[in-house]
């Protein structure tokens, strides 16, 4: 346990616990969070003793001396901490000066330093000692202040702060407590131990104090101490009376008060003054009804005889004390409260001490209470704020005046009495005598100096006017004038008596101090009423005063008469211009006492004024009274300076009206006031100049110039004068901002001011009107040229507008620039010694006002500029931002900017200065060349730059601000502080986020402690104070975003202030987005802050009223999270992503809020008590999920227009033509600038008519600007719910594709995809959804159902590999797919069948327009059709093995059974779903119409019924699209251009061909579209002849350098292929009728006959040139038949019949060319020299082309087989296609194997030895073939057993790059998907082997049997006849076009001897071998007895050997 005590807490326990508490009393009383309630609790109980033992400090300690000693060695515990700690000598040595100093124990010290150290970075520049001290002081604040906010939360008398009832029972119980322990003697004792300037000097003795600022923190924690103190015991006394004890020691205690050097009273003692003034205080039971007896009860005053006794016998002590006045003033109180006993009932026994009230309150008036009260109490500067003290003094006031009415009328009567003496004393022309008394004039000057100031617009001074006629009025605080129907309460009769009364027959000695209480009473809008109508009442005749002649002195009529004579009088004596000296003649008019007067009725007037508009018109429509004219004449008198001041003042009231305004303009300029009109005979000036120039410079004094100015400043805001002085002068303002820039601003530095405080009040007003000028200022084209005015009969420039000449003084180098900027800098240097000065609140001012104009000026100026230079004026004028970088001539250095910068460190002492240098730094900041050089300014002088860092990071950090929704402009004129403070907090962020988009360096790098000088992603970012890191904006940021993240509430900001919290997420999004900030900001926010875990785990955010905030923040959060998860994700940082993935997707819940594995011991309970409401199968929803249902699909619209005067599509117009972009990039309306358009455009309206209906007019503007503010909010609400969506998509898609795949459960995977789809669509789907959100649905839709459909797919390969591994280890059992998964998709058919309706749902909703949406849906749809096509299975060769009939009764599989489930849920949407697919298949944006047309293509494939080609078909759909291809063609031949337009159109055709390809596979389609004609159409297409060269070298083979545009030979092919392959299809499809389809074909080869005969000489062997002649020999092989030629021929002229036989000869001479062409080497070499890297679509080139090559040798063979077949039923009438000779295969073989074949010219025949080649080589291939294949099939059978190394291959083979990323999981599956294909491809080639040997064996036999049985040759013994019987076959030969004439058929043959005849015996029965038939008969039983169970092969062989053997007997 010792040890434990002399562990070390590291937060310094008499400071961290102490702001502890303060934050929970904070959250509990002030901020009102619900969850803090049990927290305080538990605080309560635990720092009770703390409480108790109130600012007692732990006591020195030898032993722990003695620890801290030797810390430097043995080291010291620190609690929480392992192991020990050294210290350093020098901290232990600190420790005990901090001991000493505080009277701590030596550990404590140690704490403080250590907390010290760990706060240094908040406080540049201080060291750990000055910091500790700093800290020791505020935990006593924190204390304090927490004892006063629970005092304050008590139930009470007094108020209520409207919290619970559970939460006030339980502060109120505490503080009982605490006061019974002895509070209020702890409470006063400390504040007279704790006194300022003794601290200072101990604190000065110890080195303890630092720079100024940390003199003044430690002065203003200390004077905050003792303030709350005091606070307390005032809480206290207005809540609950203090007992007797206490109440006597607070009495003993001000027994001893001194006032301060001001002559008031100190804040901490007044506070105490008003705590006894309210134990006394019994006047609130006259408001009170309900718990009247319960507070009876509780008052001392009441209950308790010897309370009365004990304090009665007190103040009845004759001992005086320090200061009289202030036992006058608690003895006023007292015995006012006895008064109030005696007044109510029961209070008989108190009787002996009620009676004596009188005596006490004659004791207290003459002490000179009232005048006390006056000077120490209502001028103290604390009183003002706080309304409970400004009440006190109220009630203390209307109760003497209305329970002692006697001791008022003695006071009157005594003061009427001395007031004759005074008189008569002066008559006789003695002294007066030392006796007269002035209570009577103490008590009127109170009421004035009290009710003057109202900042709190209480009004209490209503109390006094009793209304004699109704005022309507909302609220009348403090008085019963607003209930107009009752008799008003005796109290209010009593005092409006008073003030009437008092105004009688007034004694001269009382009428100053009657005017000045009049002036106080008249403060406020209903007073100000009241005040005028008394002073109109007094004045009239009617009124029954015995009064001396003239009236009654207090009244308008009275004041306006004398001031009429003094007019008068003056006037006369106004000496003519020449006498020089007129302005020092003697006053005869005027005496002191008299002006005194006057200028009390001034200010009267003006207070009336002021707050009255009525009272301003009444008496200035009065005809008699005049006052304008007549104050504007006094002023042109020989008045001293200080009444034309009050003059003016006055004026400025009445000018408050626009009306009044603009006719003192007009006054003003007559009378000259200030000379605008120079006289030629005149020759001296006159006017204010001369006043200022000459009277006050010499005085030092300027009231007249500071009253002018504040004049002009009220002027121009009311009423703006356009043409002011037209006639006599150039109309304009000119004259006045000459007079007010050149003669005051500009020269008020220089001038001597007697009262230091008003040179700052000088430069305040006059910068004010600047400000006002400027702000009302907007650039327009006409103050760019010079307009001409007539003037006296010449024309002469007008003057330009006040704005435009104060933008042309800020835009130069001018001396008012100048000045401002010298103000900025003088004013920052006195701030910075935070020393109080004489005008310092002035010189804020000033500085803001010059701010302010720096701010207008960057605002405006780039419209100014533009429309400066449109006017092509010869006017300079430079940016500010540039004028800014210039030297400052005080310092030769750049500092400008540097100097507005440095008011950012004032931002607690002066919000308003901090949030204009922010708005000034937000608007440079947009100019990226400015913000390198301001980077370099700010980091030039280490100094300098810490200092300005820590300005924003402290205006970041302030607590004060918060986010008003709208300032109640009723109650509060300027932005409250708290506002202010948020508004900078904003505009800082706003800086980040402009500075940030800019090139390195710039501000936001600099302000958020990244990099300058090096790279800037090698920052490596810290906590503060970590290796020297300073606390940055970054830290301010995430500290804003990070306070209560550990609660449930999540992030306070997000609620408390969204807007801010949106731009604080939306910096850190900018930082982890922008690619040098991103490494090091994520790392910081993984590592040091665990900031996304902590921030998603509360998502999503709700806040009421700022939905758009809420949306914003999530959106930039959800962007940052996506980042983190791709980020950590490549970097495989698994259990990071894993962690976010499971927040994000699991539908378990949560076990903790909290972050860290230890949470404190509350949060275990209540997590336990959680658990216990579900058990652990409870299913939550998923965040992603909740997330998304925090944005509301719904919109409503705001109601359409109805416009009674403006015409709709007008204003429409011109509401499109206010509309600009505003920082966000949304379009919005500048309403404003519609505000200016609409006002001007009823202006310009003139008629009788006009003017009556302006009101009507500006009405409708206002509905207009309403619906324009609306559509404005709209248009931001659907910006940020698309913003929202977009994040959240992006999110999602992160998740799906960037993160490991294994992360997420293939099972979860689809739940997830499922569940967020079927929310998505729900939401979209409703009535209410907004359109304006269908594109980011769209797009999700499409991202999910791809991920979907790749995640069953993947589901089913495996289950399929699975099952495949099944089969080979039960040898051939017949398990189905279906068997092994449980349903299609772990998700369920049911699911995905929901999600197929949603879709079509969506789809159909879409309607007419929308088709890019559309586009985003039909990608879904083909994504979700793509689930039931079966994947690629491997051939493994053995499917033929079931019979016919186990394949018929094969259970369905589920592939099939999800297809037809599909295609009933798609029919049932029936024709509307069709029309909308189809015509966007056929008209619309291209990619739509691609993926219409995929669609379509899908859904053909798979309808069995046929009803979407019948609809189709019908609808003449299928007919526009065969149509379009003839629109095509122009576009189709400009694509074959070297350079082509863009490729959307050969796109668009690709698709369509596939299209119709895919209507070509079903025989009704291909019928239908032989209808449509569409070979026809293919025939007219002229793009097919364009065929490009094909030489290498051409340009028609040069690739685009971007290698995305294909060269055009290959743009050929794309058009080519495409109808190549419709035409095959057709030719196969089309049964019924397929003599008409190929004769259509056949059309279509002979009208492009160039290009087929180009493809058919194959000059180049290419993949893709071969791929056309595959295609070529295909369609030849099934056109160009007898049949089809022979029905040409019988339709067909002679002529057209002969060029047709010619074109197919060669065709199908070029065919056989083929065969000889592709035997042999040649193929082998040109296939071998392709590289096997390049693939197309998973098939190496090198695949590709030996796939080609066997497809080439397959159709001609076959081509060759049909023809013999087709010619002739029997081997006697056969036609001849290959020369009786094998000489070719048999010495090719006698040589070598790959020796070439000698090349046949085409017209030749080849020989049978090309044939037999191609046989043997076929036969050979098959077998090296097979081999693979077996090996591939064993390979995937044991692809999990297989090497890592084979496996890493198979992947390199379908991703050459980033293999090793790839996980094994994913390299299985690339493995399997390789292995597939590889078996496959050699299945296909298998397959084509076997097709060419069985056709090249009948070959062979066919024309074997025909030379060996039928042929004689010529030079036989018998004559040979050709023809052999048969006519037939020699005519088809002929026609055929085989050979075209008869004599070169007879020839070819007339050459063949009996020699051939028997070489070819011989040769035939060397090369047809045993091995050959050995290996032609493996091939039958490897293969084709596998493939079918008829054996053909073997009948060939044996017939050919039969054949051989026949010849040979």
């Amino acid at each position: 346990m010792a040890a434990r005590t002399m562990a070390v807490n590291s937060a310094a326990s008499l400071w961290g616990p102490y702001k502890e508490i303060w934050q929970t009393v904070e959250n509990v009383i002030w901020k009102r969070v619900p969850e803090a309630v049990h927290l305080l609790d538990l605080t309560l109980k635990k720092h009770k003793p703390d409480f108790i033992s109130l600012f007692k400090n732990p006591a020195k300690n030898v032993q722990h001396r003695e620890k801290v000693k030797k810390a430097s060695i043995e080291g010291i515990a620190i609690q929480g901490q392992q192991g020990t700690r050294l210290l350093p000598e020098q901290l232990i040595s600190e420790a005990f000066i901090l001991s000493d100093l505080f009277d701590i124990g030596e550990l404590s010290a140690v704490e403080l330093l250590l907390a010290g150290e760990h706060q240094l970075p908040r406080f540049p520049g201080l060291t750990r000692g000055l910091v500790a001290i700093l800290l020791y002081w505020d935990g006593k604040r924190c204390i304090a202040n927490s004892l006063h906010s629970l005092i304050q939360s008590r139930q009470g008398k007094t108020w209520t702060l409207e919290l619970s009832s559970e939460l006030v029972s339980m502060t109120t119980r505490f503080t009982d407590e605490l006061m019974e322990q002895g509070l209020t003697q702890k409470v006063l004792c400390l504040i007279n131990q704790i006194n300022l300037n003794n601290e200072f000097e101990k604190l000065q003795t110890a080195r303890g104090l630092g720079n100024a600022s940390h003199r003044k923190g430690v002065s203003d924690l200390i004077k905050e101490c003792r303030q709350s103190l005091a606070d307390c015991l005032f809480a206290w006394a207005c809540q609950t009376p203090l007992n007797k004890d206490d109440t006597l020691f607070l009495i003993s205690h001000m027994e001893c008060v001194t006032l301060e050097a001001d002559g008031t009273l100190e804040n901490v003692n007044l506070a105490l003054l008003m705590a006894l003034l309210y134990c006394f205080d019994i006047s609130f039971l006259e408001h009170v009804t309900e718990d009247r007896e319960e507070l009876i009860h509780q008052l001392p005053l009441l209950t308790e005889r010897q309370y009365v006794t004990a304090i009665h016998c007190k103040l009845q002590n004759s001992q005086p004390w320090k200061l009289t006045g202030l036992q006058a003033v608690i003895r006023l109180a007292w015995a006012l409260a006895l008064r109030g006993i005696s007044q109510l009932p029961d209070t008989t026994a108190l009787t002996e001490f009620t009676e004596a009230d009188e005596m006490i309150a004659n004791m207290a008036i003459s002490q000179n209470a009232f005048l006390f009260l006056t000077d120490a109490v209502v001028r103290a500067e604390g009183l003002h704020q706080d309304e409970f003290y400004i009440r006190r003094i109220h009630s203390l006031i209307t109760d003497f005046l209305t329970l002692m009415p006697m001791k008022v009328k003695q006071l009157r009567n005594r003061a009427d009495e001395d007031a004759r003496i005074i008189h008569m004393s002066l008559q006789m022309g003695s002294e007066p005598p030392s006796t007269v008394r002035r209570d009577l004039e103490h008590l009127m000057l109170l009421i004035g100096e009290l009710y003057q100031k109202d900042p709190f617009r209480l009004e209490l001074a209503l109390e006094y006017w009793c209304p004699s006629e109704p005022v309507q009025t909302t609220s009348m605080t403090g008085s019963f004038s607003g209930l107009t129907r009752h008799r008003p309460p005796q109290r209010q009769v009593v005092l409006s008596k008073f003030v009437r009364q008092m105004g009688d027959m007034l004694p001269p000695s009382l009428y100053l101090p009657y005017l000045k209480m009049l002036r106080g009473l008249a403060n406020g809008p209903h007073c100000a009423h009241y005040c005028f109508s008394l002073l109109k009442v007094n004045g009239s005749s009617h009124v029954e005063n015995i009064q001396v002649v003239g009236g009654n002195p207090v009244s308008w009529e009275h004041f306006f008469h004398s001031l009429m004579l003094y007019h008068e009088h003056l006037r006369r004596d106004i000496p003519s211009t020449d006498t020089i000296q007129y302005r020092h003649m003697p006053l005869r008019g005027i005496t002191q006492r008299e002006m005194d007067g006057l200028i009390a009725f001034l200010q009267l007037t003006g207070t009336i004024v002021k707050w009255s508009e009525n009272a301003r018109l009444a008496l200035c429509e009065h005809p008699q009274w005049t006052p304008i004219v007549v104050m504007l004449g006094l002023i042109q008198c020989s008045i001293p300076p200080g009444l034309k001041a009050e003059i003016l003042k006055t004026l400025a009231a009445f000018g408050k009206s626009p009306e009044i305004a603009a006719s003192l303009w007009q006054s003003l300029e007559y009378t000259q006031m200030l000379q605008t009109v120079r006289n030629p005979s005149q020759r001296q000036d006159t006017g204010i100049e001369v006043e200022l120039n000459e009277i006050e410079s010499r005085s030092e004094e300027y009231p007249l110039t500071r009253a002018f100015c504040c004049l002009i400043s009220t002027l121009v805001e009311s009423s703006f004068p356009t043409n002011l002085g037209a006639g006599l002068r150039p109309p304009g303002f000119d004259p006045y901002l000459q007079f007010l820039r050149d003669s005051v601003f500009l020269r008020f530095p220089t001038r001597a001011y007697r009262r230091a405080a008003e040179k700052w009040e000088v430069a305040e007003v006059v910068l004010e009107v600047f400000h006002k000028l400027l702000r009302d200022y907007e650039p327009r084209p006409e103050d760019f040229t010079d307009q001409m005015v007539e003037l006296q009969g010449e024309l002469v420039v007008a003057y330009k507008s006040p704005g435009y000449n104060l933008m042309f003084h800020l835009l130069n180098d001018s001396p008012m620039l100048g000045l401002c900027l010298c103000l900025l800098e003088e004013g920052v240097k006195l701030l910075d010694t935070y020393a109080p000065f004489p005008g310092k609140k002035h010189l804020e001012k000033a500085v803001e006002y010059s701010l302010g104009l720096l701010e207008l000026a960057l605002q405006k100026e780039n419209q100014f500029m533009d429309w400066l230079r449109e006017s092509h004026s010869s006017v300079i004028a430079t940016p500010l931002e540039q004028l800014l970088q210039g030297i400052n001539p005080r310092t030769k250095k750049a500092d400008h900017v540097v100097n507005i910068a440095r008011y950012m460190s004032h931002g607690n002492t002066n919000p308003d200065l901090a949030f204009e240098s922010a708005k000034i730094l937000c608007y440079i900041s947009r100019y990226p060349n400015i913000q390198v050089k301001l980077v370099g300014d700010f980091t030039q002088d280490q100094t300098v730059s810490e200092t300005l860092m820590s300005g924003f990071v402290d205006c970041l950090d302030s607590e004060g601000a918060e986010e008003m929704i709208q300032a109640d402009t009723g109650i509060v004129a300027e932005k409250k502080s708290t506002q202010v403070r948020h508004d900078t907090k904003i505009h800082i962020l706003s800086l980040l986020i402009n500075s940030l988009d800019l090139k390195a360096p710039n501000l936001a790098l600099y302000l958020l402690g990244y990099e300058l000088r090096k790279p800037v992603n090698a920052t490596n970012l810290q906590d503060p104070g970590v290796l020297g890191c300073p606390r940055t904006c970054l830290h301010s940021i995430l500290n804003i975003l990070e306070k209560g993240t550990e609660g449930r509430n999540g992030p306070l900001a997000v609620k408390e202030s969204p807007h801010l919290a949106e731009l604080c997420y939306q910096v850190i999004y900018q930082l982890c987005a922008y690619s040098d900030t991103s490494g090091p900001t994520m790392r910081y926010l993984r590592t040091s802050q665990d900031f996304l875990f902590s921030q998603l785990q509360h998502l999503p955010f709700t806040v009421k009223g700022h939905k758009i905030s809420a949306l914003n923040q999530m959106s930039w959060l959800m962007k940052t999270a996506g980042i983190e998860l791709r980020v950590t994700s490549l970097n495989r940082q698994r259990s990071h992503t894993q962690r976010l993935l499971h927040l994000l997707l699991d539908d378990v819940p949560l076990r903790s809020y909290s972050v860290d594995a230890e949470g404190s011991l509350e949060e275990e309970t209540r997590n336990v008590t959680g658990f216990l409401h579900f058990d652990t199968t409870t299913k939550v929803r998923r965040k992603i999920l909740s997330i998304l249902d925090s944005v509301d699909f719904g919109q409503k619209s705001p109601e359409e227009l109805h416009l009674d005067f403006f015409d709709r599509a007008q204003i429409e117009q011109v509401i499109s033509k206010c509309e600009h972009s505003n920082q966000q990039g949304q379009t919005v309306c500048n309403v404003k600038l519609l505000h200016r358009v609409l006002v001007a455009e009823v202006n310009a309206l003139q008629g009788i008519a006009a003017i009556g209906q302006r009101p009507l007019l500006m009405e409708e503007i206002n509905t207009i600007l309403q619906h324009v503010v609306e559509r404005n909010k709209l248009r931001e609400c659907l910006n940020a719910k698309r913003h929202m969506l977009e994040s959240w998509r992006h999110l999602v898609e992160i998740i799906l594709a960037a993160c490991p795949l294994d992360l997420i459960q293939e099972e979860d995977r689809q739940l997830v995809i499922r569940d967020l789809l079927h929310e998505l669509h729900d939401k979209i789907l409703t009535e209410e959804a907004a359109q304006e959100l269908m594109p980011v649905v769209a797009g999700a839709v499409f991202t999910l159902t791809a991920h979907l459909s790749q995640s069953v797919r993947s589901e089913q390969k495996q289950a399929l590999s699975t099952h495949s591994h099944h089969v080979t280890l039960l040898d051939g059992s017949t398990t189905s797919v279906g068997e092994v998964t449980a349903g299609f998709a772990s998700i369920g058919d049911s699911s995905l069948h929901i999600i197929l309706r949603k879709l079509l749902d969506f789809i159909l909703r879409t309607g007419g327009g929308f088709q890019r949406v559309r586009a985003h849906l039909y990608g879904a749809l083909l994504y979700y059709l793509q689930m039931s096509q079966k994947p690629d299975e491997p051939d493994t060769l053995e499917t033929g093995q079931k019979t016919m009939w186990e394949r018929l009764t094969a259970p369905e599989d589920e592939y099939t059974k999800l297809q037809e489930d599909n295609m009933n849920i798609i029919e049932g949407y029936g024709a509307s779903l069709m029309e909308v697919v189809c015509r966007d298949a056929c008209d619309g944006h291209e990619i739509g119409r691609m993926l219409a047309l995929a669609v379509l293509d899908r859904i053909v494939a798979i309808d069995k019924h046929q009803q979407w080609l019948y609809y189709l078909a019908n609808s003449g759909y299928l007919k526009t699209l065969t149509d379009s291809l003839i629109q095509d063609d122009a576009i189709l031949q400009s694509m074959l251009s070297p350079k082509p337009p863009l490729l959307k159109a050969l796109y668009l055709y690709e698709s369509k061909m596939a299209f119709l390809t895919r209507v070509a596979k079903n025989h009704h389609g291909a019928l239908e579209l032989l209808t449509a004609g569409i070979i026809v159409r293919l025939s007219q297409c002229q793009v097919y002849d364009h065929r490009p060269e094909t030489e290498s070298h051409s340009m028609f083979c040069i690739r685009d350098p971007s290698g995305f545009i294909p060269a055009p030979v290959e743009r050929y092919h794309q058009i080519l292929l495409p109808a190549l392959q419709l035409c095959q299809v057709m030719l196969t499809s089309s049964m019924g009728k397929h003599q008409l389809a190929a004769t259509q074909v056949l059309q279509f080869l002979i009208s492009h006959s160039d290009p087929i005969q180009a493809i058919l000489r194959c000059q180049e062997l290419t993949a893709a040139s071969l791929k056309e002649l595959a295609l070529l020999t295909g369609i030849i092989s099934k056109a160009a038949l007898p049949g089809v030629v022979s029905v040409i021929e019988m339709d067909g002229k002679h002529g057209a019949t002969m060029e047709f036989q010619g074109q197919i000869g060669r065709f199908q001479r070029q065919c056989l060319g083929l065969l000889s062409r592709f035997t042999g080497s040649d193929r082998l070499y040109e296939v071998k020299k392709q590289q096997d890297g390049t693939r197309v679509s998973g098939m190496s080139k090198k695949d590709e082309m030996e796939l080609a090559i066997q497809q080439i040798c397959a159709n001609v063979v076959q081509y060759c087989q049909k023809l013999l077949i087709q010619s002739s039923p029997g081997s006697q009438y056969t036609i001849c296609l290959f020369t009786p000779s094998l000489a070719e295969g048999t010495s090719r073989e006698a040589s070598r194997q790959d020796a070439p074949l000698p090349m046949v010219p085409y017209w030749r025949l080849p020989s049978l030895g090309v044939v037999l080649f191609l046989l043997k080589q076929s036969a050979n291939d098959f077998f090296s073939n097979y081999e693979i294949h077996r090996q591939s099939v064993t390979k995937y059978q044991n692809l999990q057993h297989l090497p890592p190394d084979e496996i890493k291959e198979l992947c390199q083979a379908m991703v050459p790059f980033g293999v090793d990323k790839i996980s094994a999981v994913q390299r299985h599956v690339l493995a399997r998907r390789r292995l597939v294909q590889q078996i496959n491809h050699r299945a296909e080639l298998l397959s084509l082997y076997c097709f060419i040997v069985e056709n090249c064996l009948f070959i062979l036999w066919r024309h074997l049997e025909y030379y060996f049985l039928y042929f004689t040759p010529p030079d036989a013994h018998v004559s040979l006849n050709i023809q052999s019987g048969s006519y037939r076959g020699r005519r088809f030969q002929d026609r055929s076009g085989l050979d075209a004439s008869p004599e070169s058929r007879r020839l070819v043959l007339s050459q063949v001897n009996q020699h051939d005849i028997e070489q070819l015996q011989i040769d035939a029965s060397t090369s047809f071998g045993e091995s050959l038939q050995k290996k032609l008969l493996d091939i039958e039983s490897v293969y084709c007895k596998v493939r079918s169970r008829h054996l053909f092969i073997q009948a060939l062989v044996r017939r050919i050997r039969g054949l051989v053997r026949i010849k040979r007997s």
